[in-house]
Formats: structure tokens, C-alpha cells, sequence
């Protein structure tokens, strides 16, 4: 996770224009709402390409799903990853004194479910799963399920 102090008595959203151009976050905006609303898992692809994002093979982005707007060149999703239903990946936060940016990746055949956020800097293991409206903060190991707000293993008896 990088972290960049912002100046002045403002919180760091008040200084969003010194980390990223007002141009490329408007037209990553317009991708972003084509990427909500288009129903082909081929066009949602290719459209997150454009943004920057990294997107293998097979990948299925859900209806309403939100990359980053910010910074989606820091998403990277692995061959059959699922990300579902109106979940949001971010690649950042804007804090009170600083900012924080960071990679989330998304494994191989992994899945997040319906709802669920996750946070700068989260990467989510091959076979992993992701409950629905979980809050995702910490990594998740590969093959485990974890659920909550925030995110925790699922035990299985």
C-alpha cells in the first residue's frame, strides 16, 4: 500500500486533482457507468482493458460491478475470476491527512460475491470466495471463503 500525505486543512478528497487528471477520471467514469450497465461479458472485458485494468481469459464482471475509478490500471483479474452483482473493487482511499493506493488482485477461478467491497491493496487467492456484502480489508488465502464486515474465514464444520 502506498500512502501520500496531502497538504492543508482539508481532508485528501479535497486534493484529488493533484493525484489524477479531472480528464482521465471523467472519461474512466464514462467507461465505468458502460461497464455497470452493458449485459456482455465480452464488451465488459474489453472495456476494462481500456481502463487500464488487467483482465485474463474467461473473466465474468457482474452487472452493476464497480472498478475503481480512480486507479484501474491497479486491477488485476485472473483467468475465471468471478466478481459479482454490484461489488466494487477499489484501489484507493482518501483518508483525512493522506491518501492510499494499492493493487488488488483477484486469483484464479476466484469469486466475489454479490455486494462485496474490496479494499486497496487486497489480494484474493486462486479458488478463494468472497461472501456476498462482505468487506473485504485483508488478504484472502487461496481456496478460502470469507464472509462478514469486516471479512473473516468461514469455518466449516
Amino acid at each position: 500500500m502506498e500512502r501520500h500525505a496531502t497538504p492543508g486543512p482539508r481532508n485528501s478528497l479535497w486534493h484529488w486533482t493533484e493525484a489524477k487528471s479531472y480528464p482521465r477520471v471523467a472519461s474512466n467514469y464514462v467507461l465505468t457507468w458502460l461497464i455497470r450497465t452493458s449485459g456482455s461479458l465480452r464488451r465488459k472485458n474489453w472495456l476494462l482493458r481500456r481502463l487500464g485494468a488487467t483482465v485474463e481469459e474467461n473473466v465474468s464482471w457482474g452487472l452493476e460491478a464497480t472498478p475503481d475509478v480512480f486507479w484501474p490500471e491497479r486491477i488485476t483479474l485472473r483467468e475465471n475470476a468471478i466478481v459479482g452483482y454490484d461489488a466494487t473493487i477499489l484501489c484507493h482511499e482518501f483518508l483525512q491527512d493522506e491518501y492510499r493506493v494499492g493493487d488488488v488482485v483477484v486469483g484464479e477461478r476466484a469469486m466475489i460475491g454479490a455486494g462485496a467491497v474490496i479494499l486497496p491493496g487486497v489480494h484474493v487467492g486462486a479458488d478463494a470466495q468472497v461472501a456476498a456484502n462482505s468487506l473485504v480489508a485483508d488478504d484472502v488465502p487461496p481456496g478460502e471463503t470469507v464472509a462478514g464486515v469486516p471479512a473473516e474465514p468461514v469455518v466449516r464444520e
